[in-house]
């Protein structure tokens, strides 16, 4: 939650918000503005001058009772980020994006609001970037995977300055080493083979300027540098440098240079090269450090202890003879534990890589070396967790948009099957019935793939809702009109009263988190019986009941069921079916929309999923 309060660093919290990029306000609770920093003067035109002490004119008349929603939802202990529309001063409206918190004191006393705001605009751009980023940080972990497989120095600086071009779109590029005072060129791509071994002054270098201002990165252009010096100035038409810093063993190694002379460069670029920079760092300290054990074994201690990478030596027999500090803290293994026995996790042969995962839930991307001469073996390993992490989180997006998919598709192939078997023995009012539940589901369908589609930019995993009013009871009636033809072995009992109030919610994600328990009701009552919706109103909610009388849930699986991948028993998933998706969804679903589901026994037998969802127009309804 956004908290900010009041203390004894207030000076550097003014600074703090008077650097920000993104529009802050503060109000009171009465509104009146206490702080408007220059951002927020950009942002809407007036100044803080103008606005301290009174209420801001940013907020149209028709949003003013979700803008006090909003306060009124902080206040309690939430916290709301929405997309909405301001005024500017000059009286245009534009799209916003405002994250909403409490403004407390030291004590926790509510001071007022704080809203932070930035343009909507800006997300979408973000969402593009992250999307291009998230496919090159994916190639990148195959560039460092190809890099560190090399041990030879030479190869590594190669490789390195290749990726460099390959990764960022420069049109050349290459590494130095820092070596004293002067700077030298040990890898190019794309230069002349001439320049190789090249110095320069590291004080009057770009790279000198990079340490002095303590930065890793930073971004050079033709009317800012001097761009006819040494590694660039045999590249026609240059325009832009970049550059980043490599570190080992906290000490500057050396940099790597981007040179572009038809493309732009520009934050992504910049935030890549810092990426590769860190790794090439890493990979041609290892790279060095391998020769060096070879040659001088009195420096050993010194360079594994400066790597950034986990990395053990194991004798001819296998057994760890060394265990730097790095490899402690990715493992949990501390050195006393592992010399002189086999180590913790399974090997990959020498030149080849081993993803693996430890009993932490640390994955490691293991990569094995055979030192000849001696006969001993360096295993280096790397901590590759949050890579699992996104992976996981693309297949479980994938995994459940098929299940929602399912649904309205399973529903319109039962019926058109229906017809198709059944034609002449149906009445007309239930042909009827059928083509219009189907037509009905391929447009929840359609409304669907619209919103997965949104859901795959934006890059989450969840539907995105639109809270509305809108009448619960009709809504049942259309997901359980066609129904009884379905199955001649259940019957369904609709019971809803005519006062039943209309709920605040997602109508799209209410119609599939009903079709999914209406479905799971006839799934799991093989033997068939009766299917009882029924809903009423309870305080500031309206509660749903589907009841049916199948295998029901065991106790110790009510909650789990709710989980994802999780059926009931561990035979359901081969008895019944399904990744155990459905009720995961429905609970978010339902959770997202301010509301939530739970599982009860029935006392003769079956389940009961009980739905519940805020009354509209009561506090709390949007979320």
């Amino acid at each position: 939650m956004l908290d900010y309060r009041a203390g004894s660093d207030g000076g550097i919290g003014r600074a703090v918000v008077a650097a920000a990029p993104n529009a802050i306000v503060a109000i009171d609770e009465e509104e009146s503005v206490i702080a408007w920093n220059p951002a927020a003067e950009r942002l809407f035109g007036w100044s803080a001058c103008e606005m301290i002490g009174r209420r801001a004119p940013v907020v149209p008349e028709e949003l003013r009772a979700e803008h006090n929603a909003v306060l009124e939802k902080v206040r309690t202990g939430g916290q709301v980020s929405l997309r909405t529309k301001r005024f500017r001063r000059d009286g245009s409206l534009f799209d916003v994006r405002v994250d909403t918190g409490v403004l407390c004191s030291d004590t926790g006393e509510l001071l007022g609001y704080v809203s932070v705001y930035h343009l909507a605009q800006d997300d979408e751009t973000a969402n593009d970037r992250h999307a291009r980023r998230t496919q090159l940080v994916r190639r990148l972990t195959d560039v460092v995977a190809d890099i560190n497989a090399a041990r030879e120095l030479p190869d590594v600086l190669d490789r390195i300055a290749a990726s460099l071009a390959e990764l960022t779109g420069a049109d050349a590029g290459g590494f130095v080493l820092i070596e004293g005072d002067r700077l030298r060129l040990v890898a190019r791509h794309k230069l002349p083979e001439t320049l190789r071994n090249s110095t320069a002054d590291l004080r009057t270098s770009l790279v000198g300027k990079l340490l002095r201002e303590g930065r890793t990165v930073m971004l050079e252009t033709g009317d800012r540098a001097r761009l006819d010096e040494l590694i660039w100035s045999q590249l026609p038409g240059l325009h832009t440098i970049a550059l980043g810093l490599a570190v080992v063993g906290g000490r500057p190694y050396g940099a790597l240079y981007a040179l572009f002379a038809k493309r732009k460069a520009g934050h992504l670029e910049l935030e890549l090269l810092e990426l590769l920079a860190g790794h090439a760092g890493i990979a041609v300290g290892n790279a060095t450090a391998y020769q060096e054990a070879v040659r001088q074994r009195a420096h050993e201690r010194a360079v594994f202890d400066a790597s950034a990478d986990g990395i053990a030596v194991l004798d001819e027999t296998g057994r760890v003879t060394q265990w730097n500090p790095a490899a402690t803290e990715l493992t949990g293994f501390h050195a006393a534990e592992v010399i002189g026995g086999p180590p913790p996790f399974r090997l990959p042969g020498p030149g080849d890589k081993l993803t693996i995962q430890l009993p932490s839930g640390t994955w490691l991307d293991v990569l094995c070396a055979e030192i000849v001469e001696t006969g001993e073996m360096v295993v280096d390993f790397r901590d590759v967790t949050r890579a699992k992490e996104l992976e996981e989180a693309k297949d479980l997006f994938l995994a459940t948009t098929s299940h929602e998919l399912r649904t309205p598709i399973t529903v319109v192939r039962g019926f058109a099957s229906t017809l198709d078997t059944r034609w002449d023995s149906m009445t007309d009012a239930e042909r009827r019935s059928a083509v219009h539940t189907i037509a009905e589901r391929a447009r929840s369908l359609g409304q669907l793939m619209d919103h997965l589609l949104l859901g795959s930019r934006a890059g989450a995993p969840e539907l995105p809702l639109r809270i509305e009013d809108f009448d619960l009871a009709e809504l049942v009636r259309a997901a359980t009109m066609g129904l009884p033809v379905l199955s001649d072995l259940h019957r369904i009992e609709v019971c809803l009263p005519d006062d039943l109030p209309p709920v605040s919610g997602d109508v799209l994600a209410t119609d599939i988190l009903l079709g999914q328990l209406l479905e799971n009701a006839f799934k799991y009552s093989p033997d068939g019986g009766l299917i009882r919706v029924e809903a009423w109103a309870d305080g500031d909610r309206v509660v749903l009941v589907v009841d049916d009388e199948g295998v029901g849930i065991s106790p110790a699986s009510r909650e789990r069921v709710f989980e994802r991948f999780v059926q009931g028993d561990s035979g359901d998933r081969r008895r019944f079916g399904g990744v155990g998706l459905g009720l995961y969804i429905v609970r978010s679903l339902a959770r997202a929309q301010g509301g939530d589901v739970s599982a009860h026994p029935r006392p003769t037998g079956g389940t009961r999923m009980r739905l519940a969802l805020p009354i509209a127009d009561t506090p709390g309804a949007h979320t």
